[in-house]
């Protein structure tokens, strides 16, 4: 990188968390944003072998100051680069980032439809709806990993000669519905993810100890599925409202911006503890934590 020695500071003080960072000029413009599973060790790539971004040779040269905001987990950080991208695309960002589409998962306990299933439309008549949800892949093999635990669609009034034999063989019937639905739901608003990952953690070792190693491999990316969907993701959320969130640390305020249940704007610049205290009051107690720890990551990388 340009600048090296500076950026390289900064990115050997990054965490190995998951997160969104950013490229900074000497005139201060942001060039690139991304994200990453582990801030550090993708940041320093940049330091070395560009293999398939070779392109961005030109875009490494100007570097002159890396930031960074961490996330609570991979998909948050997904969410966060989606936000802030829409919002504003820096020049060597060729598009939103990842291909991941937008989706829903739809828990429904009606008698003749019960079952989970995916949309792509925030329409919740009748229905549990959870999401939004990045990666229609990731969210199709969670409703798969679901429905191998707590089989909800077993339960409906109307089955299939092989559903209905199937439904027998596993004690499953219009009774479990109550149950299966709420073992669902407890999965998906966080309550008691756990269940369903250790059932699916239990199939896949089952069928591993049985030499079905297809069949195990399958459950294995169910399981990666659901725990993407159930992880700590709060930067966008369905009907969410507008906040401002502040937090200060060594003379640096970092703000975040959010409209509309999305967090979609990050800036932050050097000044007194006073001047942002009416900020800082007015942040959600619930975003104090992120906004405080993101404002000593910053002070952090400024430092270096």
């Amino acid at each position: 990188m340009s600048n090296r020695s500076s950026a390289a500071r900064a990115a050997a003080r990054l965490p190995r968390e998951p997160g969104v960072y950013r490229f900074r000029d000497r005139h201060g413009q942001i060039l690139y944003l991304g994200r990453a599973t582990d801030l550090r060790s993708r940041v320093q790539s940049y330091g070395g072998d560009l293999r398939d971004r070779a392109h961005l040779a030109e875009m490494v040269a100007q570097v002159a100051r890396v930031e960074a905001v961490a996330c609570d987990s991979v998909h948050e950080a997904a969410w966060l680069e989606r936000n802030l991208l829409e919002a504003d695309m820096p020049p060597w960002n060729r598009g939103l980032g990842g291909e991941e589409t937008s989706i829903y998962i739809l828990v429904d306990t009606r008698p003749h439809t019960a079952g989970v299933r995916p949309s792509y439309v925030a329409r919740f008549d009748g229905v549990v709806g959870f999401g939004p949800y990045l990666g229609g892949t990731r969210a199709r093999q969670a409703i798969s990993g679901l429905h191998r635990a707590f089989p909800l669609s077993y339960t409906r009034d109307r089955l299939t000669a092989t559903e209905r034999d199937i439904a027998t063989r596993r004690g499953i019937g219009p009774q479990s519905r109550e149950r299966l639905a709420a073992a669902v739901i407890s999965a998906l608003d966080g309550t008691n993810a756990e269940a369903a990952l250790e059932a699916l953690t239990a199939a896949r070792d089952r069928a591993a100890g049985a030499l079905n190693f297809e069949l195990a491999s399958r459950i294995h990316g169910e399981l990666a599925a659901l725990e993407w969907v159930t992880s700590v993701q709060r930067v966008t959320v369905e009907g969410g409202g507008d906040h401002d969130v502040c937090g200060w640390a060594d003379g640096l305020a970092v703000t975040f911006t959010i409209r509309g249940g999305r967090l979609n704007g990050w800036d932050q610049r050097g000044c007194s503890r006073s001047s942002v205290a009416r900020a800082s009051a007015v942040t959600p107690p619930e975003w104090a934590g992120f906004a405080q720890r993101n404002a000593e990551l910053a002070a952090t990388l400024i430092r270096a």
